[in-house]
């Protein structure tokens, strides 16, 4: 971990969130390359899960909503943790996080009593800080597309079963944080809610499990490092019938990167309960009014980007030998999946010192900037330019050099297998966009 976290600093992925001040704990930004990590995330999630789906529509609900969404969500009342204070240091801890009753900080073995808390960030909405204009933060996404369901059904006139989608930004003030990004107080949820009649549930979310788990294997994690936790009964959300979570193996052990929940008819009874308004759906075929039950698959975003990064880190000692150069020094090489790899491919002079080279590089460039996310580099040697590229998980090396000018080709190099070919200018863009899938 230490590693990564070296390289997504160093690397301009993640970094801390005001980290000229020090930083704020939990508090991350993603930079250039964590942005595009992150995008092509929600992208290939989109495709695969709203895009290729012909019963999935999109939204995309506020941040801040009615205090009452939370009130009958159960969030006001089960959103909580219990918190402990150390009695030496002060420092508040998660108590069941505790593996002993000894302060991590400290050493001290003195605490309070734990009292609930909850996870909720406040907010207030206008100038006056009372209880009347007090707001919240969503700590999820989910409850936007409850609010908003008999709208979107009949908008659309959409027929079970269906589902809503969103991607956002969540908010949880965690008690106990760290292991890097794994456990952050802001972070971006997607989520689905798939709207299934009462009878279909336990089908439905069977199905998703296996979709769910289809889409962390086709980006590249490996089949040994993901494991099912099914939730024991006495363990599962106020509103689960059932939940299972799709954990990971992180160098700091097995931990949830998502989960499949059944949330039977909770959302949509309650929001009808304490909104008054109608939420049953009407079922044509049997001329009957229900609420519609709910499997949700959900993922945080962040914690599938740390996952991905772990998954393709690997370190080469003594290097790589590239047809230019060889090394002593251990070479990092991302081996991200090309399709949320942030740079799809870079194009390098073979030198800068030669404006021939350097003129038809940055054509080339410039060709490919509108089909891909492309890098131009031309500082450093060439084997040096390559291993940067490696670094950052680009699949793909374009050099430019001086056959390239004789006879208007390139060389093009693959990250994982270093071979090296040569192809013509004219069919850049078809043989990358074959060679991405995209």
């Amino acid at each position: 971990m230490d590693k990564i976290v070296s390289l997504c600093k160093r690397r301009g992925f993640i970094f801390p969130s005001s980290g000229i001040y020090g930083g704020l704990e939990a508090f991350w930004d993603y930079g250039p390359l964590g942005s595009l990590l992150k995008n092509n995330i929600k992208q290939e999630w989109f495709k695969t899960f709203v895009q290729s789906w012909e019963d999935i529509v999109l939204i995309d609900g506020t941040v801040i909503m009615h205090p009452k969404t939370w009130e009958a969500s159960g969030h006001l009342k089960n959103f909580i943790d219990p918190l402990v204070e150390c009695k030496k240091c002060h420092s508040r801890f998660r108590e069941d996080r505790l593996e002993r009753k000894i302060c991590p900080q400290c050493g001290g073995d003195d605490f309070t009593q734990a009292k609930q808390f909850n996870l909720m960030f406040k907010t207030y909405l206008g100038p006056v800080e009372d209880e009347v204009h007090l707001a919240y933060l969503r700590p999820e996404t989910a409850q936007s597309m409850f609010v908003d369901f008999k709208l979107i059904q009949e908008s659309l006139r959409l027929k079970l079963p269906f589902g809503i989608a969103q991607v956002g930004r969540s908010f949880r003030n965690e008690i106990t944080t760290g292991n890097f990004t794994f456990r952050s107080r802001e972070f971006d949820i997607a989520e689905i809610e798939y709207f299934v009649k009462p009878g279909e549930d336990e089908k439905a979310f069977k199905e998703w499990l296996d979709a769910w788990e289809k889409f962390f294997l086709d980006l590249g994690l490996k089949k040994e490092n993901l494991r099912r936790y099914e939730h024991k009964k006495e363990s599962l959300a106020h509103y689960s019938k059932r939940t299972v979570d799709i954990e990971y193996k992180f160098p700091f052990g097995w931990a949830e990167l998502a989960g499949i929940a059944n949330r039977t008819d909770f959302d949509l009874s309650q929001h009808a309960k304490f909104s008054g308004k109608d939420l049953n759906y009407f079922d044509e075929e049997t001329k009957k009014n229900y609420f519609p039950y709910v499997i949700e698959p959900t993922l945080g975003i962040e914690r599938l980007a740390l996952a991905l990064l772990v998954e393709s880190f690997s370190e080469v000692k003594g290097g790589r030998t590239t047809t230019t150069e060889a090394t002593k020094e251990a070479e990092i090489v991302l081996r991200l999946n090309k399709k949320v790899a942030p740079i799809k491919a870079a194009i390098l002079p073979l030198v800068k010192n030669k404006p021939g080279l350097v003129k038809k590089a940055r054509e080339v460039y410039q060709m490919l900037k509108p089909y891909f996310m492309v890098q131009y580099d031309e500082v450093g040697s060439i084997g040096r330019r390559y291993r940067r590229q490696d670094e950052i998980g680009t699949p793909f090396c374009i050099t430019v050099d001086f056959e390239t000018l004789k006879k208007d080709d390139v060389t093009l190099r693959d990250r994982d297998t270093m071979k090296q070919n040569r192809i013509k200018i004219a069919d850049l863009v078809k043989s990358l966009s074959e060679k991405l899938n995209v």
